[in-house]
């Protein structure tokens, strides 16, 4: 049983949750998530690791409340236990000096990013930080990614923060910089898109994929994703991969396969809610 210290809003729909798991904080790195089961009747989910607080053997997962489970987990206080923590799970990110990178995180795809920008402000690169969502209520992690980075920028669709329009407009403006790395984490389309800019240019650019997992260790063959001429496992053999040798489109689709069962689970979890937020069985 892992303890809840935390659970808390960051923004509208997407949550803080400080875990107790001392074993998983001590290993733990950049780019690594862990795969979480509220109860035994329950889905397992995978989810990133935001920070790590060693002093207390803590870690801060930051989720958005999207389906039936993550609505669940968003139901869950202070002192209440997760059944199962799995981790620390997939490869670590490759932290090393390069120059100057660009770190691109699209909504809650900003998590990932988070302890990517410390790593590789640590190893003395020159971080230039682009931020983007929907619209400005949506942002979290702001000040603390500005404070680390030595460039930083914000995108909203809406044009109601930072400048209107897509990650993706930036990144085209700063690639006339010399540019050593590109690490963008967030939506599939969005990764894809920043691979289509920096391909062309021969810009080293790392994506995290978000895809379908379940037991994440590579038993399932869910995850499965087409890199280069190879197939690789998400859990075990990233999630992070050299994005012009990712099938985004082939990805994209098999990230589909479960939309419908996902939206019965999800409605049957609403009418079983009725106008409350959290029901407790």
């Amino acid at each position: 049983m892992f303890e809840i210290l935390v659970n808390r809003e960051l923004a509208p729909g997407i949550k803080l949750l400080e875990v107790k798991s001392p074993d998983i904080t001590k290993k733990v790195k950049p780019g690594q998530f862990i795969v979480l089961r509220i109860n035994e009747k329950g889905e397992r989910i995978p989810l990133t690791v935001a920070d790590k607080h060693p002093e207390r053997g803590s870690l801060d997962i930051i989720y958005q409340e999207v389906g039936k489970t993550t609505r669940e987990l968003g139901c869950l206080g202070k002192g209440e236990f997760l059944l199962d923590l799995v981790g620390p799970l997939g490869k670590p990110g490759e932290i090393a000096k390069y120059g100057t990178i660009i770190l691109i995180g699209g909504g809650v795809g900003i998590a990932t990013l988070f302890p990517y920008i410390k790593a590789f402000k640590k190893a003395g690169n020159k971080i230039i930080s682009i931020l983007g969502a929907r619209t400005k209520e949506l942002f979290f992690l702001e000040k603390e990614i500005e404070n680390l980075s030595d460039e930083f920028y914000i995108t909203t669709d809406d044009g109601s923060y930072g400048k209107k329009g897509f990650v993706t407009d930036l990144l085209k403006d700063l690639t006339e910089k010399k540019i050593d790395l590109v690490l963008a984490v967030g939506p599939l389309v969005m990764m894809k898109a920043v691979r289509q800019i920096t391909k062309p240019l021969k810009i080293l650019t790392w994506v995290s994929l978000n895809t379908i997992m379940l037991d994440g260790t590579g038993m399932c063959g869910s995850c499965r994703v087409t890199v280069g001429d190879e197939v690789k496992f998400a859990c075990v053999d990233g999630p992070e991969f050299q994005a012009d040798k990712v099938d985004f489109d082939e990805l994209i689709f098999r990230n589909q396969r479960f939309s419908k069962e996902e939206a019965i689970s999800l409605n049957i979890y609403n009418e079983k809610c009725g106008n409350k937020r959290c029901p407790k069985n």
